[in-house]
């Protein structure tokens, strides 16, 4: 009689504790799954992976210090092998189109079925790729078009924050007549005629988070 095979060990990367308490009950409920460490912290998750190298890392995308797409380059930089599924309530085109760009093979939003998760995690443990449906098709709408330069995600995220022109040049140290192209590109990739309207579909997507 065969043995059976040792079950996926999974890193729990959260930084809500109540979270973590459900979605480990969840995992933890199948045979073929066992939580091995959880943290709240990307920072963390980092030490936590070498230590344990787990076989699934799931990853929230809002975390304190390092975020989660952060945390995912950085173990992807030092452990080429490492499988990341992201979890999170990040629903925008962008956060997806990060997150994938930085090395996840999945992307699962907390409000899905948990029947997905599962789905997920043994996927990316075969070496898969996880999208559901949902995900497939923002991923699919994106276009070169809609990337947006390191130093136009600082002005659009000033923006956000309610700053004047005047005031972006000021922080960023540039002049204003500088913000104002850069606005204008902004509001061209995001297809808006104004800053508010721009503010809004950045929000939305996922170029910018309060």
């Amino acid at each position: 009689m065969s043995e059976a095979p040792e079950p996926t060990r999974i890193l729990l990367v959260d930084d809500h504790p109540i979270v973590r308490a459900g979605l480990a009950a969840i995992i933890s409920s199948q045979p073929d799954m066992k939580i091995v460490a959880q943290t709240g912290s990307g920072r963390d998750a980092l030490g936590l992976y070498e230590q344990l190298r787990p076989d699934v890392t799931l990853m929230d995308l809002k975390l304190p210090g390092i975020t989660g797409v952060e945390a995912i380059r950085e173990l992807r930089k030092r452990f080429g092998d490492v499988k990341v599924l992201v979890l999170t309530t990040y629903e925008g085109d962008e956060d997806i189109y990060q997150a994938l760009l930085a090395g996840a093979a999945a992307y699962i939003i907390k409000g899905m079925p948990h029947e997905q998760l599962l789905q997920g995690i043994r996927s990316v443990q075969q070496g898969q790729v996880y999208l559901p449906a949902e995900i497939s098709r923002a991923v699919r709408k994106r276009t070169d078009n809609d990337e947006l330069s390191v130093r136009e995600r600082e002005v659009l995220r000033l923006m956000a924050g309610g700053n004047s022109n005047r005031a972006i040049a000021e922080q960023l140290g540039v002049t204003e007549g500088t913000v104002k192209c850069h606005v204008g590109v902004i509001l061209s990739r995001l297809g808006v005629k104004d800053r508010t309207q721009a503010v809004l579909i950045a929000l939305r997507r996922g170029f910018v988070h309060l």
